[in-house]
């Protein structure tokens, strides 16, 4: 059930940055909602997408069915553009405000969009394999926490 990973990280990153821990690329001392937003930065964004890219290329049928799907050349394209998003995840967790934003607004666009896809294939198809469902608590809970600390930080 690797799919849990990915929700699992997203929790990761708020109790982390609830309780304080120190995120990359936060400065020392920083309060709750930078550190959650670093950890969203580095941990959902940065390295579950470099995972992604490793997942929907190298092991990519395995990939296919744990979603339902067969693979094709556009579950690489998926991997390409992972691998993008997580690269550019764990170089915005070391910036600033401009970098956080310009992070989120592809990555928010790829998770939402992806995540109501995968709804429709829920209701349209019947596709209720754990890679179509549980990946939804990722799909719209990753681009929420970005908004919502972007805002909570005065980042927006």
């Amino acid at each position: 059930m690797g799919v849990m990973i990915l929700p699992m990280t997203l929790v990761a990153a708020w109790v982390l940055g609830i309780t304080g821990v120190a995120a990359p690329g936060a400065p020392d001392g920083a309060p709750w909602d930078v550190l959650v937003l670093h950890w969203t930065l580095f941990m959902p964004v940065g390295i579950v997408f470099l995972v992604s890219a490793l997942m929907h290329t190298v092991f990519a049928h395995r990939t296919a069915s744990n979603i339902g799907w067969r693979t094709n050349g556009f579950q690489y394209e998926i991997g390409f553009v992972s691998l993008g998003l997580g690269l550019a995840g764990l170089w915005a967790t070391y910036q600033s405000a401009d970098a956080w934003i310009a992070v989120a607004i592809p990555t928010a666009a790829f998770l939402v969009l992806a995540g109501l896809y995968h709804v429709v294939e829920i209701r349209r198809d019947g596709n209720y394999a754990p890679g179509n469902t549980v990946i939804l608590i990722s799909d719209f809970g990753t681009p929420a926490t970005l908004w919502a600390m972007l805002a909570a930080t005065g980042s927006l």
